[in-house]
């Protein structure tokens, strides 16, 4: 989005109003990310409240301030993936276990059904589903202390 591209704005009902090109308005924007996880800052569309594509936004830094930050505020509202930082105990090493921990939106805990519900992404990366469904990440296992990898250790 530059300074040619559609507008965004909140309405009176605090729903995102696209305005394209054309200067049609698409009211109730839903605002998606092509690659949540591998590349969160690029790739994201626009679409309208059937499902059609709006708008792509190749980079989100490439847009202006006012504009990011109703994107952001909406991928945040829409997204729900707490970043897992540290185990701090698991219940018992089978399954399901309740475990305790430590995410970027404070302690929490939950139940890990099986130890499928653990997806390797890449050697560093993770996803961890709860019996909820609610995804926890963990970005980098390497960084997380050592108690953290030896409790996780226990279930990959």
């Amino acid at each position: 989005m530059n300074a040619n591209a559609p507008a965004l704005r909140r309405d009176a009902f605090n729903r995102l109003v696209l305005t394209d090109a054309d200067g049609r308005e698409h009211v109730g924007v839903v605002v998606v990310r092509a690659f949540p996880i591998g590349a969160p800052e690029e790739g994201i569309s626009l679409l309208d409240a059937d499902g059609h594509e709006r708008a792509w936004i190749e980079r989100l830094a490439e847009c202006p301030a006012p504009q990011r930050e109703l994107i952001m505020t909406a991928l945040q509202q829409r997204e729900f993936m707490p970043v897992l930082r540290r185990l701090k105990s698991v219940s018992s090493f089978a399954t399901p276990s309740t475990w305790e921990v430590e995410t970027d939106r404070g302690p929490t805990s939950f139940v890990l059904k099986g130890e499928e519900d653990i997806r390797r992404l890449s050697a560093e990366l993770l996803i961890v589903n709860d019996a909820h469904g609610v995804q926890y990440l963990i970005r980098d296992l390497g960084a997380m202390d050592r108690a953290s990898r030896k409790l996780l250790d226990r279930f990959l």
